[in-house]
């Protein structure tokens, strides 16, 4: 008889003011569960301690949530890409909304995150630099009048067209997961 295979594991982190049940992060975690895919979704408070080092605290609150598993797949939010130091580290790939790309070390690890990883960020948002990256393996994606929420401020239409275009390639990754 065949050992059971655990189903993929995906790990849905927020940002500091882009909860869990903003659009990108509650369709997400749609569209990994309709792909019978197991998420973890923490919540947390982001203090003053929190942003003097954020590295270290998404650190903890990902380890804390995890409980020793480890995840197949990231897809994190603005803040929550300060755990992209900790997924390079250990070789797992992500789809990373929004990178503080004006932090050096979400900057150097997106530059060493594998092909298997994908960053997004609107051409209106001050903390989108992809130039800043310089090579990477991973897909650098903008997307046109977005700004950090991935929206286009006073269009709602386009702004859910645009993310519409988004959570495809978040479908697009965590499809990879079960075929």
């Amino acid at each position: 008889m065949p050992a059971p295979t655990s189903q993929p594991l995906v790990l849905v982190l927020p940002g500091a003011g882009y909860g869990q049940q903003a659009p990108l992060l509650w369709w997400t975690r749609a569209i990994a569960e309709q792909h019978g895919v197991e998420v973890v979704a923490p919540a947390w408070l982001v203090d003053a301690a929190a942003k003097a080092d954020p590295v270290a605290f998404v650190e903890r609150q990902v380890t804390h949530a995890l409980d020793g598993r480890r995840p197949d797949l990231v897809v994190a939010k603005s803040f929550g890409c300060f755990a992209l130091p900790w997924a390079v580290r250990l070789g797992i790939d992500g789809v990373w909304l929004t990178p503080v790309l004006s932090h050096p070390a979400v900057v150097e690890a997106l530059a060493a995150t594998g092909a298997g990883s994908i960053a997004i960020g609107g051409s209106a948002d001050d903390m989108w630099l992809p130039s800043a990256v310089g090579t990477t393996r991973a897909g650098l994606h903008t997307v046109d009048g977005a700004d950090h929420a991935l929206e286009v401020r006073g269009d709602w239409r386009r702004s859910q067209r645009l993310q519409t275009g988004v959570l495809g390639l978040v479908e697009e990754r965590i499809a990879t997961l079960v075929q």
